[in-house]
């Protein structure tokens, strides 16, 4: 039965009227130098003209301009030693107009507006009964691809429903603070993370270090050790490495005049300077009942990728770390939404392609094995399967919206359900994709995509913001009981068995009986199992997905056991089949050995002599 999909008549597409303003440096130094004589050398009328043109016509698309291009003026002022210019001698008229030649506009979501996650707002006043106040988040992408993080806020009305508000025609940015302490076991555990553990080189750096240090002391050591050695390739990269972890840490604020659509988070330090990637943004709350906002992201640099980790109570002032660890080291990271157990606990997927879990005590520390969750089972995830945002509670488990890549690079949305306690378990997937792209949403920059990161529940419904071919973005919302409905439940989903552990079966038989006693004797012994009551059922569920095993009754109605193994047989399936039939003649064992049967057992079948065949054939 398919799912009913409820697409909302909301879209996001690209806006290139949003813009911010970047330093820009045309060229080298001797280039700027000459554009700082030049502007110095204007008559005075006509400086005065040129500047108030410029403030008349940028002055409405930014706030403070005048601010910015001050402090684009100092960002140059160290030239003016080597020019002979005394800045103190320079009116404010022509320092803002100095800014003003060093300073150019970028259009942040120009060119794509996708991969939204959504949570709830921190304020839920004056809202009317049945409503919810929302803030979404979306990977806005501009010139040159680069990648910032966006919001947008709304109101959800019980019939799921999103009333977005107004968006306004200004952008900020964010003032800039850099964290000053940093602990020197996290620092040289990142450094070993990312394979630059020149032991030489980090003695004499962090060496003299105590174990909490302050950014400007860890600068004084690079620039005593840069002033004191001859510099190698080797040694190059490994201050490269440990610059660029020192300034992947830091804390930004916005002003609280400014309205949620016009905060943006850009790229601010060397790190993330390719772009913020794919932030999944969770509401997480403590266990002594505290609420603060986690959101995991990838900063990319060009060459270099670094998951990091961003916590706000307010979204006005949000604190930046990279994770640490040795797990830590792929995309697609995405918090559980409260502690488990006494542990922070994450999805993640560290080669690539199967979803695994992990455990940690510290919240940007993740060094523990991870355990394999999820590998692709169905057709339509052969290529990859990943997360598309934290898990959700519900009565019934943790549910997390999955993404799956199959054929034609096809990108689609699905659904498991983890246990409550133990969430490694695996109790339950859908069969079928969730949600996949439509003629009009197939189109875009990446076609065939839909992807999310991080979606809630509203009452009864699954409220899922997704991405269209990573270009625009869209919403939709599922009955949660009709996702429940649509799932194939695994046997084995109270004995406590993670997923990845457990030999797949598949057991064939008319006799419902005969089904339900073998099926019981299976999963008592720490097996999954699929049952079907014909071949034909049965090479319907081998189409679908991957068996260790097939146990087949002989005699069945439609399609019999030996009709199955000559079809897997000619087909090249490799699924070693086991026969049970209540007919124990010599013959009829001789023909299914024949056949290529790898056992045969006599009905009623007997626990003992199946655990020892089985045994054996796995063996």
């Amino acid at each position: 039965m398919a799912i009913k999909i409820n697409r909302l008549k909301v879209f996001f597409n690209p806006d290139p009227k949003r813009v911010i303003i970047r330093f820009f440096m045309p060229g080298g130094e001797e280039r700027a130098k000459k554009i700082i004589k030049r502007v110095i050398a204007m008559p005075k009328g006509v400086a005065s003209q040129v500047l108030n043109q410029t403030l008349r016509d940028f002055s409405n698309r930014h706030r403070n301009i005048t601010r910015i291009l001050l402090n684009h003026y100092k960002k140059v002022t160290f030239l003016f030693s080597e020019l002979g210019i005394d800045s103190s001698s320079i009116s404010k008229e022509i320092k803002l107009l100095i800014g003003a030649y060093f300073t150019h506009e970028y259009s942040i979501e120009s060119a794509a507006f996708f991969n939204p996650s959504m949570v709830e707002d921190p304020d839920q006043s004056h809202l009317e009964e049945g409503q919810k106040r929302v803030i979404v988040s979306f990977r806005a992408t501009g010139e040159g691809h680069v990648s910032s993080i966006v919001f947008r806020g709304a109101i959800l009305d019980k019939s799921n429903q999103l009333e977005f508000g107004s968006v306004s025609k200004l952008v900020d940015i964010a003032e800039t603070i850099q964290l000053h302490e940093y602990k020197k076991t996290d620092f040289i555990l990142k450094l070993k993370d990312m394979k630059f553990d020149d032991k030489e080189v980090v003695e004499k750096i962090l060496g003299n270090l105590n174990e909490t240090f302050l950014f400007r002391e860890l600068i004084h050591n690079i620039n005593q050790f840069e002033n004191n050695h001859e510099i190698t390739v080797e040694n190059n990269k490994v201050l490269h490495a440990i610059k660029f972890i020192a300034n992947a840490q830091y804390q930004i604020s916005f002003s609280l005049d400014t309205a949620i659509s016009e905060r943006v988070i850009f790229p601010v330090t060397d790190a993330e300077s390719n772009g913020l990637e794919d932030a999944r943004f969770v509401k997480f709350t403590e266990d002594n009942g505290d609420v603060k906002y986690y959101a995991t992201y990838t900063a990319y640099n060009g060459f270099v990728i670094m998951p990091q980790l961003i916590e706000t109570t307010d979204f006005y002032t949000f604190t930046v770390m990279p994770i640490y660890g040795k797990q830590a080291q792929n995309k697609g990271m995405a918090m559980f939404p409260r502690k488990i157990n006494g542990q922070y606990a994450m999805l993640s997927r560290q080669d690539g392609e199967n979803n695994f879990i992990m455990y940690s005590d510290q919240v940007n520390n993740w060094d523990n094995d991870p355990i394999l969750l999820q590998e692709p089972r169905y057709p339509w995830e052969f290529v990859q399967l990943g997360n598309s945002g934290s898990p959700i509670e519900t009565s019934k488990g943790w549910l997390v919206i999955t993404h799956g890549v199959g054929a034609m690079r096809r990108y689609v949305l699905g659904a498991i359900l983890l246990d409550l306690n133990n969430p490694s378990i695996v109790l339950a997937q859908l069969d079928n994709p969730l949600l996949i792209a439509n003629e009009k949403e197939r189109e875009g920059y990446v076609p065939n995509v839909v992807y999310s990161c991080g979606s809630i529940i509203n009452d009864d419904s699954i409220i899922i913001p997704y991405a269209m071919s990573d270009t625009s973005s869209g919403f939709a919302y599922v009955s949660l009981q009709e996702v429940f409905d649509n799932m194939v439940y695994s046997n084995r989903r109270k004995k406590g068995t993670p997923l990845h552990d457990a030999k797949r079966i598949l057991l064939v038989d008319d006799d419902k009986t005969n089904l339900a006693m073998v099926s019981q004797m299976l999963v008592g012994d720490g097996y999954l199992v699929d049952e079907v009551t014909d071949g034909v059922q049965a090479l319907v569920a081998i189409g679908k997905s991957t068996y260790d095993l097939i146990l087949s009754d002989i005699e069945m109605p439609n399609f019999n056991g030996y009709q199955l193994l000559e079809f897997i047989k000619s087909e090249s399936i490799k699924i070693p089949v086991v026969f049970l039939s209540s007919h124990n003649s010599e013959a009829d064992e001789i023909k299914g050995l024949q056949l290529g049967a790898a056992e045969y057992l006599p009905k009623p079948v007997q626990k003992d002599l199946l655990r020892l065949r089985l045994k054996n054939i796995f063996r």
